[in-house]
């Protein structure tokens, strides 16, 4: 992609709407949307790298209750021609075709690689990735194993979506002080990921979400990760103008 004079492409991650609950998570949502109605105007992309939602599970005519203003500024959005991408985060696994029908956003379960203005990016969610974390790992398997979810599926939703909140509202990503410290470069999983990554080819930014903490790291020559931090505590996101990558704090006065 060439993007067009004038126009930029926008990084967003882990906004966790539905936690811990609705009147806290509504404040949260209309930042949100507001940072979508000043970015619309000059994104030539826009991309959600997980974790939009605490929970979010499709049953076969269900989808959970709420987070109208975000859909619908999503399917704005769409419909004005600005393609928006989605990539699953592990608070989100279970998209299953609704973004893709209803709001024409496709949506990713690995990390994809891209081009714009001749500068490579690999882009992704971030969980699961890099050596360590065998826990998760496992789990994650679990949560994506279809005798799982066929199972799941089959719990009435207010029950099932009920249940799933409350677990995930108490998973440490969200509360744990250990998620928002910095661990050095030797012991970021994701910061490995990418170096293990550049041994194969070079790539100028490495974008995730996942770790809740803004973070710009260069790697090598012309190479650097990215983490977008959260709407949560940070309200950062990052922005490529075709020439460079900067992480930015959302202030609600622009």
């Amino acid at each position: 992609m060439n993007i067009p004079e004038g126009k930029k492409i926008y990084f967003a991650s882990d906004n966790h709407l539905g936690a811990p609950d609705h009147k806290e998570s509504l404040v949260r949502e209309k930042k949100f949307v507001a940072w979508l109605d000043h970015v619309k105007e000059d994104a030539a992309a826009i991309f959600l790298l997980g974790d939009l939602f605490d929970f979010w599970f499709e049953y076969k005519s269900v989808v959970p209750k709420g987070f109208t203003r975000t859909l619908g500024k999503l399917a704005e959005i769409t419909d004005a021609g600005i393609p928006v991408y989605y990539f699953v985060g592990n608070h989100d696994l279970w998209m299953n075709g609704y973004f893709e029908e209803e709001l024409h956003i496709p949506v990713y379960h690995k990390p994809q690689e891209y081009t714009f203005n001749n500068k490579t990016f690999l882009i992704g969610h971030g969980d699961g990735l890099g050596p360590g974390d065998k826990g998760y790992k496992r789990m994650k398997k679990v949560f994506t194993n279809p005798v799982a979810k066929w199972f799941f599926r089959w719990l009435h939703p207010d029950l099932g979506v009920k249940l799933a909140q409350y677990l995930s509202v108490k998973n440490k990503l969200i509360s744990g002080d250990e998620d928002i410290k910095f661990l050095g470069e030797e012991n970021e999983w994701l910061v490995q990921y990418c170096k293990r990554k550049l041994e194969n080819r070079h790539r100028n930014y490495f974008v995730f979400g996942h770790r809740h903490l803004p973070l710009e790291i260069t790697l090598a020559n012309n190479s650097k990760y990215f983490n977008l931090g959260d709407w949560i505590s940070y309200y950062t996101y990052a922005v490529f103008d075709g020439n460079e990558m900067q992480l930015l704090k959302y202030e609600d006065v622009q």
